[in-house]
């Protein structure tokens, strides 16, 4: 709930949540941007949306693009929000055995590697590994189970709260595996439209995010929460949405 009424800045909606005297933002940590071939959200309209919304931190995963997130970043600091909102360059990297999301990259991972080498390869630049929807059976790319497996202890974050898989059970299946081996749990709206972007969302304390460590306390401290959509009406909502973005920003 909101302590204190919106405000703008820079002529944006500026919407700031308190608790219990403490500002508290949202996390969004897997979502899609015009870069990703299945996606047409501008760039430019991504930051009045995280203002709008509280979602004051992203992980810009493109499928197997990692440009989105810099390209992001600058357009934060050419509008002065870089002391707001946080971007984290990411990819969600097709491998030879379904998808894994890195995060905190620096460079694009091709994809079609295996598990093992792709994540060797988020490693190496300093990165986190994420595991996402990798629990729903009826979604396409996720992990295989066995490679699930063979990666586990490489597992830096389990995302336990997906808007778009089949059924909400499979998220409840993620917590409890990532809660049985200790990791962060994250929440992802998979978004493919602006208007998707938050609706799975970590509250935690605000702060800024720079580094790996900064977003693993920022994960310990947070609660995990979204709103879960059936698949078919996800489906309606992105058609309509793309079309009704044609004709207005958000």
């Amino acid at each position: 709930m909101l302590g204190r009424p919106p405000h703008t800045i820079r002529g944006l909606q500026n919407n700031i949540v308190w608790r219990g005297g403490v500002q508290v933002m949202r996390m969004d940590l897997h979502l899609h941007t015009e870069v990703s071939h299945d996606c047409r959200t501008p760039l430019r309209d991504i930051p009045a949306w995280m203002l709008r919304t509280n979602t004051r931190v992203i992980a810009v995963t493109d499928h197997d693009q990692q440009r989105g997130g810099p390209a992001l970043q600058q357009i934060i600091r050419d509008m002065g929000l870089d002391d707001r909102l946080s971007v984290i360059c990411g990819e969600e990297v097709t491998t030879s055995e379904g998808e894994l999301i890195g995060l905190f990259l620096k460079e694009r991972i091709e994809p079609k590697l295996s598990p093992e080498e792709t994540v060797r390869q988020i490693k190496a630049q300093g990165g986190l590994v994420l595991l996402q929807h990798g629990f729903d059976p009826l979604k396409r790319y996720r992990l295989r189970p066995e490679a699930t497996e063979r990666v586990a202890a490489d597992i830096d974050i389990v995302e336990s709260f997906n808007s778009r898989l089949s059924r909400h059970h499979w998220n409840r299946v993620a917590a409890q595996w990532g809660k049985a081996r200790g990791l962060p749990l994250s929440a992802g709206s998979d978004a493919h439209t602006l208007r998707d972007i938050g609706e799975a969302w970590v509250e935690t304390p605000f702060r800024l995010i720079h580094t790996p460590e900064d977003l693993l306390a920022a994960l310990r401290e947070g609660v995990v929460a979204g709103r879960w959509t059936h698949p078919m009406q996800a489906f309606g909502l992105k058609q309509w949405r793309n079309f009704n973005g044609q004709f207005r920003r958000y």
